[in-house]
């Protein structure tokens, strides 16, 4: 990923590879929302719950394809996941909030 991405961003999807809920969790600030799958998950612990529940619920690998920034701290990323869930790949978009060096808001969705 590109240098201008924030850290938080970078961080995200290395700690996403390694499937590790804490380091992700530590990414978003205490009062941070993420939406994915239909559902809104607000502050750490629900967001832990989505990390150790529907986020784990396959094994899966990402390629990024494109990061871009979409506001001052909006950077919209575009990759491609493929795992051992129903149809095996999928195109998602990750939407990032970032506020200094967390992410505050993450939207998820094809």
């Amino acid at each position: 990923m590109d240098a201008a991405v924030p850290a938080a961003v970078r961080r995200y999807f290395a700690a996403d590879a390694r499937r590790d809920v804490d380091g992700i969790v530590e990414l978003f600030t205490d009062d941070a929302v993420v939406a994915d799958e239909g559902e809104t998950r607000r502050g750490r612990p629900e967001i832990r719950a989505w990390q150790e529940g529907p986020a784990s619920r396959y094994r899966y690998t990402t390629e990024v394809l494109d990061v871009a920034a979409a506001g001052e701290d909006t950077f919209l990323v575009t990759g491609r996941i493929t795992g051992d869930f129903p149809g095996g790949t999928a195109d998602l978009r990750w939407r990032f909030t970032v506020a200094g060096d967390l992410i505050s808001r993450l939207e998820i969705a094809p």
